[in-house]
């Protein structure tokens, strides 16, 4: 997992334990936003690290 991928995870869930820890009846709030944004950001990094490969040999 890239630095990136693993910082917008860490992301998604914080932004999620604070919807859930200060929101919990509202349905729609922006921390529920930024976490669904975060986790769709959070697969392309995925997506992303696994066609980029990187050599360690440098020639």
């Amino acid at each position: 997992m890239s630095k990136s991928a693993a910082g917008f995870l860490i992301l998604a869930l914080l932004s999620g334990a604070i919807h859930f820890s200060l929101f919990a009846e509202t349905e729609v709030t922006l921390p529920l936003i930024a976490c669904g944004v975060f986790g769709v950001l959070f697969t392309l990094a995925l997506v992303a690290g696994r066609r980029i490969k990187f050599d360690p040999v440098l020639r």
